[in-house]
C-alpha cells in the first residue's frame, strides 16, 4: 500500500549536521594520537635515561617499563579495534538500517515493516514506530473504505436530486393543476366542503414541491456549487436585498448595514445565506416596524458577521433546534414555510469554515444570528 509521502524531515542545525559515525570517527583518530603521542614521549624519555648509563638494576625496571608499555600499546589498539566493531555491527548498522527502514515508509510505502533486533533500546524503539505505522495504515484504510462509501452515497444522492427534480415534481404539478381544473369546470356542482378539499389538496401539492426544492437546495451545498474564492460580501448583500426588495418593501423593513469586507467564498451561498437571514427577520417581525442590521467585524483569521432584528425574538431553550431540519417553532398557518431555512444557513457557513450561531446574550429586542466566515488573504489583518 502506498500513500502519499511525508513532508521531508527538518534539516539538522549546528553540530548535529554532522553524521554519527563522523563523530566516533573523529573522537577515536583525537584518542589514538593522544595515545600514541604519550607512548612516544615516554619512551623518549627512557631512551634519555638510558644514555646517561644507569645502573643495572634501573636498567632492568626500564626493560620492564617499555615491556609494559608495549603490552599497554597492544590492549589498547585490541580494545580499539573491538571498540569499533561493537560500534559499528551495534549501534551504527542498527541505526543505519532502522533509518533505512523509517525512510521508506515516510516515502509513502507504508505496508514496510520496521524491525531492528539489535541493541535493545533500538529494537525497542522500532516495535513502538512499527506498531504506530500499523495504526495509520489502519486508519487510513478505513478511512479509504469510508470514502468510497461517501462516494457512493453521494452518487445515489445525485440520482436522488435528479428524480426530485424531475420525476417527482412533474406529478404534483399535474395533481395542482388538474385539481385546480375541476374546480374551474364542476365548481357549480361542488358543494363548500368539496371545493375545501380541492384547496386542502392543491395547497398539499403547492407545499410538496416547495419542500422538495428546499431539499435540492440543502442538498446542493458543497456538492454542485461553483468554487471558494474571494468574494465581495457587500455585493452578495446587495444582490439578497434585491432578491426581498418586494418583500422589505410590502413590510415596510428598514435595513441597515455595516461596510462589508471581501471573505474566501462562493458568491451564489453567501447570497442565500443573507437571504434566508433577511427573510426569517422579515417574516418572523412583531408588531413594530421591521428593522435588520447586517454587521460584521474582524475575528483573527475569520470575519465574525451578525443579523440583528426587532422581531418576536428566539428563546434561549431553542437554540439548538432551530438549526436542525424540519424544525419548526410556530404553526404552519401562522408562520409559513418548511423548517429548512436556518438549516440550510448554517450547513453553508460550514461548508465555508465557519461557525452559524444564535446570541443568547445579545442586547435588545428581537434575534441576533451570528456567523464567521474565513477573511481573504490579500487584506489587512489589523
Amino acid at each position: 500500500m502506498r500513500i502519499h509521502p511525508l513532508p521531508p524531515p527538518k534539516p539538522a542545525t549546528g553540530l548535529g549536521r554532522l553524521p554519527m559515525a563522523r563523530w566516533f570517527v573523529a573522537i577515536g583518530v583525537v584518542t589514538a594520537v593522544a595515545f600514541v603521542m604519550g607512548s612516544a614521549l615516554i619512551m623518549m624519555l627512557v631512551a634519555d635515561v638510558r644514555a646517561q648509563g644507569p645502573r643495572p638494576n634501573v636498567a632492568a625496571q626500564l626493560d620492564r617499563l617499555n615491556l609494559a608499555l608495549i603490552v599497554l600499546l597492544a590492549v589498547m589498539a585490541a580494545a580499539g579495534i573491538g571498540l569499533v566493531f561493537i560500534i559499528r555491527f551495534a549501534v551504527l548498522k542498527p541505526i543505519a538500517q532502522l533509518t533505512d527502514q523509517v525512510r521508506k515508509v515516510a516515502a509513502g510505502d507504508f505496508d514496510h515493516e520496521l524491525s531492528v533486533e539489535r541493541p535493545a533500546e533500538l529494537a525497542e524503539l522500532s516495535s513502538h514506530v512499527d506498531s504506530m505505522r500499523r495504526r495509520v495504515v489502519t486508519a487510513w484504510r478505513r478511512a479509504e473504505e469510508q470514502a468510497d462509501e461517501l462516494r457512493r452515497s453521494n452518487g445515489e444522492l445525485e440520482q436522488f436530486a435528479y428524480v426530485a427534480s424531475h420525476d417527482l415534481q412533474e406529478p404534483l404539478r399535474k395533481v395542482a393543476s388538474f385539481t385546480q381544473m375541476l374546480e374551474q369546470r364542476y365548481g357549480d356542482r361542488l358543494d363548500d366542503r368539496a371545493k375545501e378539499y380541492i384547496r386542502y389538496a392543491v395547497d398539499g401539492a403547492k407545499r410538496m414541491q416547495l419542500l422538495i426544492n428546499d431539499l435540492l437546495d440543502f442538498s446542493r451545498v458543497g456538492r454542485v456549487t461553483g468554487e471558494r474564492v474571494t468574494t465581495d460580501t457587500g455585493a452578495a448583500l446587495s444582490t439578497a436585498l434585491d432578491n426581498l426588495s418586494a418583500a422589505i418593501e410590502d413590510t415596510g423593513t428598514v435595513v441597515t448595514r455595516d461596510d462589508m469586507p471581501k471573505v474566501v467564498g462562493n458568491r451564489g451561498q453567501l447570497t442565500q445565506l443573507f437571504q434566508n437571514l433577511i427573510e426569517n427577520a422579515v417574516k418572523f417581525r412583531s408588531d413594530l416596524p421591521p428593522r435588520v442590521h447586517i454587521g460584521v467585524e474582524r475575528a483573527g483569521a475569520m470575519w465574525e458577521f451578525s443579523c440583528s432584528d426587532n422581531g418576536i425574538g428566539v428563546e434561549a431553550k431553542y437554540a439548538d433546534r432551530i438549526f436542525l431540519i424540519f424544525q419548526r417553532l410556530h404553526a404552519r398557518d401562522v408562520y409559513p414555510g418548511t423548517g429548512i431555512g436556518l438549516a440550510l444557513c448554517r450547513k453553508i457557513v460550514e461548508y465555508h469554515g465557519g461557525h452559524l450561531w444564535l446570541d443568547g446574550e445579545a442586547d435588545g429586542p428581537g434575534a441576533t444570528f451570528r456567523w464567521t466566515l474565513p477573511a481573504a488573504g490579500d487584506e489587512d489583518d489589523d
